[in-house]
């Protein structure tokens, strides 16, 4: 990757939208995918060239922003707002999620290129900004909705080899406590979690109260974002702690939460908070309040998975991450080399250890649609 241009330096933004097969489809509660589409922002100033990633999932399969309509807010709203104001840094962002039109996966892919300027500029590193310790991070294992209990079985034995520290079982009314039973018995002794992506409401508490019985590591985001006090009085019914996800959004969400006693761990998710300075605040709150916190994915392409190992390297984050080995999810990353996973454990490699470095020859060769303006 080259880190300077040619003599004669360009100031400009190019959009990326691309998109990558993944390994397997993937299938939740509100649907599946066989393929990453991310927009890549790449930003080219005064001999640097920095990069940043906005990755929602396609067709709204976790949240109302998709692909499309960050690629549309980047090149209409945001990019055109960054130059015009001249302030490239991460601080821009913070101003703009204060406006009407929030789009946090847009807003997340261009801070994450502003950091990533930022890096550069001051020859630093993600983790130093972020006031965090390198270390190997624990790595879980989230597996998809499949056809029956024999292919959930035959997934998890496939990858558990690389050892990962726990499992994750995505779940949806009818699909829940029978393949949680399986599990349990077939890999005893394995940290297990649910995840169900707010596929419930508050008549299948009675599922959940009979889910307290396995001994869970947690239950993520059992109901819709939005319904604060039904997760806090389904809290009060169960041991295993609630987890947020999709609840967790912003500040004023979480403190709410945390009066409501509606959960005991948080999920952060850059993409989803707007960019590492708004997670980095979630964990220092939840910090403050001693409840624990991890590090999801969407899964994101290679830089931003990277981003959110930085993240996971802050003293909060007590649990394995989502962030799982590159070729787990995809046919080809972004990224060199890619992520990989030993014995449950990420070790960031040293040519990723400042920031990412990024193959443009993948980029390039997955890219559906671009737009670049000089300034």
């Amino acid at each position: 990757m080259l880190e300077r241009t040619p003599t004669r330096m360009v100031n400009r933004i190019t959009l990326s939208h691309i998109e990558i097969p993944m390994a397997e489809p993937f299938r939740i509660s509100s649907g599946v995918v066989d393929s990453k589409e991310s927009v890549i922002i790449r930003i080219e100033r005064d001999g640097l060239v920095a990069f940043g990633e906005a990755s929602p999932m396609s067709g709204g399969f976790y949240s109302t922003e998709t692909p499309e309509s960050s690629f549309e807010f980047l090149a209409e709203k945001a990019i055109p707002d960054l130059i015009a104001e001249g302030v490239f840094r991460p601080s821009f962002v913070e101003e703009g999620l204060r406006g009407s039109s929030r789009e946090p996966f847009a807003w997340a892919g261009l801070e994450g290129a502003l950091w990533d300027l930022r890096v550069l500029e001051e020859n630093t590193s993600f983790p130093e900004l972020l006031e965090a310790d390198p270390h190997p991070i624990e790595s879980g294992l989230a597996v998809g909705i499949p056809s029956c209990i024999e292919d959930l079985i035959e997934t998890y034995e496939r990858y558990l080899r690389d050892g990962y520290k726990r499992l994750k079982i995505k779940i949806e009314p009818g699909w829940d406590l029978k393949p949680l039973r399986a599990v349990s018995e077939a890999f005893a002794g394995v940290p297990l979690m649910v995840d169900a992506n707010s596929a419930y409401s508050e008549e299948h508490f009675p599922v959940f109260e009979r889910m307290d019985e396995l001994g869970l590591l947690m239950i993520e985001q059992p109901l819709s974002k939005n319904d604060i006090e039904g997760h806090s009085r389904l809290q009060r019914l169960l041991k295993t702690p609630i987890c947020f996800d999709e609840s967790a959004s912003s500040v004023e969400s979480l403190d709410r939460a945390f009066r409501r006693k509606a959960c005991r761990i948080v999920n952060l998710k850059i993409q989803r908070l707007g960019g590492l300075r708004q997670a980095k605040k979630m964990h220092d709150l939840c910090r403050k309040n001693g409840v624990p916190t991890w590090v999801g994915t969407m899964p994101e392409l290679g830089i931003g998975a990277l981003h959110a190992l930085y993240l996971a390297l802050l003293p909060n984050n007590l649990f394995p991450t989502d962030v799982e080995a590159g070729d787990r999810w995809f046919v080809e990353d972004i990224i060199d080399p890619p992520i990989r996973v030993h014995s449950g454990l990420i070790e960031i490699p040293e040519v990723h250890r400042k920031r990412p470095c990024v193959d443009m020859a993948v980029v390039d060769r997955y890219t559906k649609k671009a737009a670049t303006v000089t300034f």
